[in-house]
């Protein structure tokens, strides 16, 4: 089905409902998150185990704390994880010359390879699911999200000031 906008005599009958999005896209989301975390559970892997070693794939030499923030959780909820990352011998940590106090992030060989498969797992489901959209609907879409991050941006930045004060 296609995103176009509907024809000027239809428009007025059928404003959607932000709210009624809002619901249809969490409940989507969640949808999403579930099937590709049963995917990700047949590599041995959780969502925040992947979240974690995608990261690293994408910039390798993080501290724990630039990896949090990437993350969007605390330095203290990713430490436990990542403990238990290097214990599997998935990630491993690298002293920073001239800081005592940190770690840079580096993934191993088969913390890589896990990695790599679970981007695979993902890109799999993505193409099957979003790449069998009309280029149009994509593009559209695409317009959309944008749009809609930074109007969720702006309402951050609203939030964290008003929090400020």
């Amino acid at each position: 089905m296609p995103l176009t906008s509907p024809s000027p005599s239809q428009a007025a009958d059928q404003i959607p409902d932000p709210f009624r999005v809002w619901f249809r896209f969490i409940r989507l989301h969640r949808r999403a998150t579930n099937t590709i975390a049963a995917e990700l559970k047949a590599l041995g892997l959780s969502i925040p185990q992947f979240d974690l070693l995608s990261t690293l794939t994408e910039q390798e030499g993080l501290s724990q704390q630039e990896l949090a923030e990437r993350l969007y959780v605390t330095k203290g909820n990713v430490s436990g994880l990542l403990d238990r990352m290097v214990e599997a011998d998935l990630v491993e940590r690298r002293a920073i010359p001239g800081d005592r106090r940190s770690n840079a992030l580096y993934l191993t060989a088969k913390g890589r390879e896990l990695a790599e498969r679970g981007i695979g797992v993902q890109r799999s489901y993505v193409q099957g699911t979003l790449g069998t959209l009309p280029p149009a609907d994509l593009a559209d879409l695409e317009r959309i999200v944008l749009a809609w991050r930074e109007k969720a941006r702006a309402a951050e930045t609203e939030a964290l000031d008003r929090l400020r004060r």
